[in-house]
């Protein structure tokens, strides 16, 4: 059960000054996970803040403070899709005005080879690419991958095999 208890340095309750620990450590991994599924660093920042802001008023709600992160992760993981979705209505919207213009995440993807990759991730079943990005740009174990992602570790499993797969018969992998 979670304490509220106050501090006795600042008056606050100690669930507010868990959260605002977790996000002192977490907030640049966690812009960086949406940022990786948006490409859009703004975008990114207010997906993490609006995480946050939920987690806040639900704290206590959660009931396993320990969790907390991989709540966040998800609220994360949800909020990018929903950017993604907006997004992708608003290129379409653009795209039918103005074809000649170049969307905003080719605009903010420097170099070529991160290019290249993005555009496979891209491409990639939702899962596979979800899976990846976890995986390897985050640094997640199998295990808290699939909490994050609400599947089993052997979900997880495939769709990294599969997506590692398809990466690299794309980019001209010889293996």
């Amino acid at each position: 059960m979670v304490s509220t208890d106050e501090d006795p340095q600042i008056g606050e309750p100690v669930e507010a000054i868990s959260l605002r620990q977790l996000y002192v450590e977490q907030r640049w991994s966690l812009v960086r996970l949406a940022a990786l599924l948006i490409h859009d660093r703004d975008q990114s920042e207010e997906v993490v803040q609006d995480a946050f802001v939920n987690a806040y008023l639900a704290w206590d709600r959660i009931s396993d403070p320990s969790r907390a992160l991989a709540y966040l992760r998800s609220a994360v993981l949800n909020g990018a899709r929903s950017r993604l979705r907006h997004l992708r209505v608003v290129e379409r919207t653009q795209a039918a005005r103005s074809p000649d213009q170049q969307s905003p995440e080719a605009a903010l993807v420097a170099g070529e080879e991160h290019r290249m990759m993005i555009t496979v991730l891209r491409s990639l079943p939702r899962r596979q690419a979800e899976c990846l990005v976890l995986r390897f740009y985050l640094d997640l174990s199998e295990a808290e991958t699939a909490s994050t992602l609400g599947i089993s570790p052997g979900s997880v499993k495939t769709h990294v095999h599969r997506g590692l797969a398809a990466l690299a018969t794309r980019l001209g992998d010889p293996r």
